[in-house]
């Protein structure tokens, strides 16, 4: 019988971690800090809360430049950019789009994103994973218009308006990640093999070392 127990106990801890993305907070805040001192919780020390202020759980996000190859640009509100959501499980985005501005294809790996136009017209999708036929779901949102793209799935916004689009984008995580698909294959440090390249996407060598010199935007 204690045999049971015992299992039982073990299940039930490892599925409480399996189903756990960003731990939940045992205290009211844990606003992050730079120095290595204090307590350690989820990645970060935590600033002493008797020196925790207003200003800690604030940030002013401005427009995004969208001079840049793509012509958009995001602007995060995670952990590192606001100390005070350590902890807390959630984070945002401001994404800015010229005329045909291109979130491009990528994942967040520790988060679900949901999002919402504030202006303009956007063309936007993701792409289920093996298992669901990689399925491409797309639609075109507009102002006041909310699309939600599932964890760790393959997605993009692309600005098809005549003017300029701005989003907000919501995620699960305080440290979502981003790994954008074009950066992830050409542009690794070290390289991946140019024969591992060429033979998963059946391209020819040289096709695979040009893409390989070219200079992907939005690597960092």
């Amino acid at each position: 019988m204690k045999a049971v127990y015992l299992l039982v106990a073990i299940l039930a801890f490892t599925s409480s971690l399996v189903s756990a993305y960003d731990p939940s907070p045992l205290q009211d805040f844990c606003v992050a800090i730079k120095e290595q001192d204090g307590v350690f919780v989820n990645g970060k020390f935590c600033k002493d809360p008797k020196a925790v202020k207003a200003e800690d759980f604030f940030l002013h996000v401005e427009p995004g430049n969208t001079d840049n190859p793509l012509n958009a640009q995001v602007t995060p509100v995670a952990v590192d950019q606001l100390p005070g959501l350590n902890t807390l499980g959630i984070s945002l985005a401001r994404i800015d789009f010229a005329p045909k501005g291109l979130n491009p294809p990528h994942t967040h790996p520790r988060a679900t994103e949901i999002l919402i136009v504030l202006e303009g017209t956007l063309y936007v999708g993701f792409v289920s994973s093996n298992q669901d036929g990689n399925h491409l779901f797309t639609k075109v949102l507009n102002k006041g218009d909310v699309f939600v793209f599932p964890i760790g799935l393959v997605h993009f916004q692309l600005n098809i308006g005549y003017g300029n689009a701005v989003a907000i984008a919501g995620l699960s995580s305080q440290n979502p990640g981003t790994v954008i698909v074009a950066n992830a294959l050409f542009k690794a440090v070290p390289p991946i093999s140019v024969e591992v390249l060429a033979r998963a996407l059946q391209l020819d060598n040289k096709v695979i070392e040009d893409l390989q010199r070219r200079s992907w935007y939005g690597k960092d």
